[in-house]
């Protein structure tokens, strides 16, 4: 009797915990699910993590590692399953442009991706992304560098810019041209971005949602990827209306404000997978 009553308190004590976790966590699931499919290549495979991750802390919320801020926590608790799944990154795609990626995924280690992400596209300091990863703050600034001098080895492109504010697109332009990318054209509304997608048919589309004449970079894109394929990188403030889990996905979105940093990195990384927009 002593042996239930101690595991129905356990019971309720292990679902207060992790209620108390599930506010906390709650707001930065959206972003995980960003990082999770950017890292895997696909949608599928980065939920199917996440959900993985938080099926651990509803098991185990005694566990949580407290002593970092929630959101790096929840990082933690989600490389904790990556690392025990040991899988290959992108290889559950049966398509070209995965199978391309895995080829070239075999010439950048797993970690080094994995500091590139968290400290660009997540914007993680390095102390955090080394707590995250259980490394130390010059091995992670080491392998930082690592990723993105092998990432732009590996890809060049001509970039589409879809931006109504002139000075977010002058800077993405120049941040474009010094990683040594071309920009082929800079639209504001959905209709010039169409158009000049077909005129140009660019490597890249650099997107934001929301556009001049109240037209959307979404409906845009949704287009663009009718008449061809092309990597897709969202560019908003409100990450969040696009990371529902309720319709397909952008695998890479970049969040205002941006470092130059995040837009380099999500450049390399979206060119690396060759990822559309994955909209539908």
């Amino acid at each position: 009797m002593q042996s239930v009553a101690a595991e129905q308190q356990k019971s309720v004590t292990n679902k207060g915990l992790y209620m108390s976790l599930a506010r906390e966590i709650a707001p930065h699931l959206p972003l995980l699910r960003r990082y999770a499919r950017a890292l895997t290549g696909a949608q599928a495979s980065g939920d199917a993590f996440v959900a993985a991750s938080l099926e651990a802390i509803v098991a185990n919320p005694d566990e949580f590692p407290t002593d970092l801020e929630p959101r790096a926590g929840l990082y933690k608790v989600f490389h904790r399953i990556w690392e025990s799944a040991n899988i290959e990154i992108g290889g559950e795609e049966d398509n070209p442009s995965a199978r391309k990626a895995q080829e070239r995924l075999k010439q950048l280690a797993p970690l080094t991706r994995q500091v590139l992400l968290l400290t660009t596209l997540e914007n993680f300091t390095p102390q955090e992304t080394s707590e995250i990863l259980g490394r130390n703050g010059d091995e992670v600034n080491a392998l930082l560098d690592e990723a993105i001098e092998e990432l732009d080895k590996q890809t060049k492109a001509r970039v589409l810019i879809i931006e109504d504010e002139a000075v977010i697109a002058m800077d993405l332009s120049d941040l474009i041209t010094a990683a040594g990318h071309d920009v082929c054209a800079m639209e504001t509304t959905a209709s010039g971005a169409v158009a000049a997608a077909k005129r140009e048919r660019p490597d890249l589309v650099l997107a934001d949602i929301q556009l001049a004449d109240n037209s959307s970079g979404i409906d845009a894109v949704k287009e663009i990827l009718a008449s061809f394929s092309v990597p897709v990188i969202f560019i908003t403030a409100f990450p969040a209306r696009l990371l529902t889990g309720e319709r397909p996905e952008p695998t890479f979105l970049i969040t205002k404000p941006y470092s130059p940093d995040m837009v380099r990195a999500a450049v390399s990384q979206a060119l690396f997978f060759e990822s559309t927009g994955n909209l539908n």
